[in-house]
């Protein structure tokens, strides 16, 4: 059986993760494969579509990425630290990402990054932005789009009669 590459039009999967260049830590990772119609959506960016393309399953790359470029540079003005008695209870734990408008309604996510007894401090940039970061990503299905798919650029859900018949299978 030949093996289907990825190529304008091919319904892709990929497991991927984030790792920075200069520590080596994972920054980021997905338990579940994203997926997109490659050529069609634009989940990924340019740079990462055009190292895929060609690519089948079982292959991995890694993608050097300018997190200054993607996400701009680190402003440590939207850093805060406040008292903890003033941050209600359910926003004090670290990674909850909290929601606040600005002056003019705007909305900004910010996220808890560090707590102690006393302060609890959120931090309002992207977790990649001022990084150089190496987006490591592994190929898990490659097939024919279908019509749906293509249209959205990603996977339709399932019809009733493609659970059923999943069901079926399952027995």
């Amino acid at each position: 059986m030949q093996k289907e590459i990825i190529q304008d039009n091919k319904y892709v999967e990929l497991m991927y993760k984030t790792v920075d260049k200069k520590t080596g830590s994972i920054l980021t990772h997905i338990e579940y494969p994203l997926g997109y119609v490659h050529g069609v959506s634009e989940a990924l960016s340019k740079e990462v579509t055009a190292e895929l393309d060609g690519r089948s399953v079982g292959d991995i790359i890694e993608v050097p990425i300018d997190g200054r470029k993607l996400f701009g540079d680190r402003d440590e003005s939207l850093v805060f630290t406040d008292a903890i008695e003033n941050v209600p209870e359910e926003y004090r734990e670290i990674g909850i990402t909290i929601t606040m408008e600005n002056e003019k309604g705007e909305p900004k996510n910010f996220v808890v990054t560090r707590m102690d007894d006393k302060t609890l401090t959120v931090d309002g940039n992207h977790p990649l932005c001022g990084r150089d970061i190496i987006f490591v990503l592994e190929v898990t299905l490659v097939r024919d789009a279908t019509d749906e798919e293509i249209a959205i650029g990603g996977k339709a859900d399932p019809t009733l009669e493609e659970i059923l018949e999943n069901a079926e299978e399952d027995k």
